[in-house]
């Protein structure tokens, strides 16, 4: 499997998504003629290999930042306006740059004595960013400007729809200037679009296997509103694409395998989480077959790590209960890797992507990463070259997420983990929860011998 996904053949899925976005406003977001198209190669892609496919349709709040500038003392300062804010009105709000006498202004009273009618910055930490906006708007600010408390960007989101004060997001440097600017007038414009739309996920899954020991594995195929999305997330999406392509060859497997491209992701994580909640409320029992859900989301980072999800909590202890059985799944993918001699570092199990809906129900959850908006370390470096002291993909959530902006070598090692770990969780599951596929003498099935003989010389 490893070496039948080439590549050269996930390049190829990614150059369609590259056309799909350049011929529709530049960009794949949900909601989108761009989405809508992505969808549909996925789907023809498929049903070419074999396979029938489902769509599955939910309504969601379709955000879009139109236009923003953020400016104090008359000079401009780089922002990202977080999703689900509330628009100004044009020409934007205007009024001194203030404080909260708490900087992280998530308490009411940590806005005691705030002028209103002024810009509020406030840091970033202690509690959402939601929080923060609405806060200010009960304080009387026009606006809600919020530093990162770590280096790079800040990409946030309020949420969802509320009652809040319009916001965006700033860098750590830019945030402590502005401390020694309070008072100075500042002007912040944001014309947002907010309205309910529907999307959908697309489901495939192979016609061989048990059907009561699925293997679920899946990736987010929307982009972001200001760019194509490639490596956020058409390399996930085309390197599962064409895992599914070469799987729909296999002769014989023990354990389905259920393929998800999911919508919504950027807005949320709102395809996946409807995907289960569809499950728990309607079909319980599906929803407990599932073996394990492997998660992958951007696997092409131009600055990359080769991250795999820290289920068993080796470096970062997760913020998220892990259910029994995740670390058995991480072992999957970091064994490939050990294999091959291919050097790997832990990325914390945090639930910011599509998998939080699966552990959320028990379902034991693993994944691959290259990385988004961390800074490299010099350890890093040392793995996987690169350069230390700047993000790992500086492209990230930015019209540069092309097709000229990957890490093909990136691609191609989690290409093959990918394959590998699909074939391998196909054939054998019972180190994960110990359930295990049965030739008709109620002994293990010869794939199965044949994959613990594997399994052996990878541990």
């Amino acid at each position: 499997m490893a070496k039948a996904v080439e590549v050269a053949d996930v390049m190829d899925h990614l150059e369609a998504f590259q056309d799909i976005a350049d011929s529709h406003d530049g960009n794949r977001g949900a909601g989108t003629s761009g989405y809508d198209a992505s969808g549909a190669y996925v789907e023809d892609t498929l049903r070419a290999a074999g396979y029938d496919t489902q769509r599955q349709w939910f309504d969601f709040t379709y955000f879009e930042v139109v236009s923003s500038s953020l400016t104090v003392g008359g000079s401009p300062i780089d922002e990202n306006v977080m999703s689900y804010s509330p628009s100004t009105p044009v020409g934007g709000v205007t009024g001194p740059l203030a404080a909260p006498a708490v900087a992280t202004g998530c308490a009411a009273g940590d806005w005691a004595g705030f002028p209103a009618g002024s810009v509020a910055l406030i840091s970033r930490g202690a509690c959402a960013f939601g929080v923060k906006a609405a806060n200010a708007k009960t304080a009387g600010a026009v606006a809600a400007v919020v530093y990162n408390n770590e280096e790079g960007e800040l990409h946030g989101t309020l949420g969802g729809p509320g009652d809040y004060a319009p916001a965006t997001g700033i860098t750590q440097a830019d945030g402590k200037a502005l401390l020694a600017r309070l008072g100075e007038t500042t002007t912040f414009e944001a014309q947002t679009v907010l309205e309910e739309r529907s999307t959908f996920n697309v489901l495939a899954e192979t016609d061989k296997g048990r059907d009561d020991n699925v293997v679920m594995m899946g990736a987010h195929l929307d982009s972001v509103n200001d760019g194509p999305g490639i490596n956020d997330n058409g390399t996930g999406s085309a390197a599962l694409l064409e895992t599914a392509v070469q799987l729909a060859k296999a002769n014989k497997l023990n354990n389905k395998l259920r393929f998800a491209w999911w919508g919504a992701e950027e807005h949320g994580l709102l395809g996946s989480e409807h995907y289960v909640a569809d499950l728990k409320e309607n079909d319980p029992a599906a929803l407990e077959d599932i073996a394990t859900y492997l998660n992958f989301d951007m696997v092409g980072s131009p600055n990359h790590i080769i991250g795999v999800y820290d289920a068993d909590q080796s470096t970062y202890e997760a913020d998220v209960d892990v259910p029994e059985g995740s670390a058995e799944t991480e072992d999957v993918l970091t064994d490939w890797f050990d294999s091959q001699d291919q050097a790997w570092v832990d990325t914390p199990f945090s639930g910011r992507s599509d998998y939080a809906a699966f552990i959320d129900a028990g379902i034991p959850s693993s994944g691959l990463f290259t990385g988004a908006d961390d800074v490299k370390t010099e350890e890093q470096e040392d793995l996987f070259g690169g350069t230390a002291g700047i993000i790992l993909d500086p492209n990230y959530h930015t019209p540069e997420d092309d097709i000229s902006n990957l890490n093909v070598d990136a691609l191609d090692v989690m290409s093959d983990a990918i394959a590998a770990s699909a074939i391998l969780l196909a054939q054998d599951t019972s180190d994960i929860n110990n359930k295990r596929s049965r030739g008709k003498s109620g002994k293990p099935g010869p794939d199965v011998v044949v994959m613990e003989h594997v399994a052996h010389h990878l541990r």
